[in-house]
């Protein structure tokens, strides 16, 4: 129902790019947030994972909806992510609700993560909310292709990267994306784990954080990290 508005948003463009690529991006470290301050809500304890690395992500592809599996390289970070978070979770695991994104390559970040931490693999569940946003027609392809072939559109791109939307009848913005990811954050009621994608975290610092849209929109997202946001903060850990 949500995106049944996208009309109502100006034609601009959202970029997804791997973290690692692009010595541009900002990994922001920790901020205060602006979801909890406005709503009068203070989510509880989240620990967000970003899927591991796929082909595309190596080669600066843009990804969106479009099933790529992982990577050996995205393997090793799924299992090492879950490691990590066996360590600081222990026994309070069994506690903790586990939810991803339907995508492929989220499933099996979140087995490999579950298996590393000593839990059922297949013990999860999915929430659509957190599908990655859609590039539409761009999918498949790099920016340096697409410049090449419409370099307006990427030019439009650089003046408001939150809000503009690629060609393609299901093509989302940030902004779109924002919607469908508030609407689960709203609904998260006890300590989760999260695995999903650049996109859905990058909305995540501008839902909670005090980062102004586009600021948010170049954040890079590491692959190998985990994000705990809790207690009016947020950190990479």
């Amino acid at each position: 129902m949500l995106l049944a508005c996208n009309c109502l948003i100006p034609y601009t463009e959202f970029d997804l790019r791997s973290a690692g690529h692009d010595s541009g991006l900002r990994v922001p470290d920790k901020t205060r947030p602006r979801w909890a301050a406005s709503s009068g809500v203070k989510p509880v304890l989240i620990y967000m994972v970003r899927h591991g690395q796929t082909d595309w992500n190596a080669e600066s592809r843009l990804q969106g909806q479009k099933d790529i599996p992982l990577n050996e390289t995205g393997r090793q970070q799924a299992t090492g992510n879950g490691a990590a978070l066996g360590e600081i979770l222990g026994r309070d695991a069994a506690g903790f609700d586990f939810v991803s994104s339907p995508l492929g390559r989220t499933r099996d970040t979140m087995e490999r993560l579950r298996r590393a931490m000593g839990l059922d693999p297949f013990n999860y569940r999915t929430d659509e909310r957190l599908k990655e946003v859609s590039f539409g027609a761009w999918e498949g392809f790099t920016l340096g292709e697409l410049k090449r072939r419409v370099p307006e559109r990427i030019a439009a791109r650089r003046v408001a990267k939150w809000d503009f939307i690629p060609p393609g009848e299901d093509a989302e913005s940030y902004e779109i994306l924002s919607w469908r990811v508030g609407a689960w954050l709203k609904d998260v009621r006890k300590p989760t784990v999260c695995v999903s994608h650049g996109g859905v975290i990058r909305t995540l610092f501008k839902l909670l954080g005090e980062m102004e849209p586009d600021e948010a929109a170049a954040a890079a997202i590491p692959q190998d990290r985990l994000l705990k946001i809790v207690d009016g903060s947020i950190n990479w850990l």
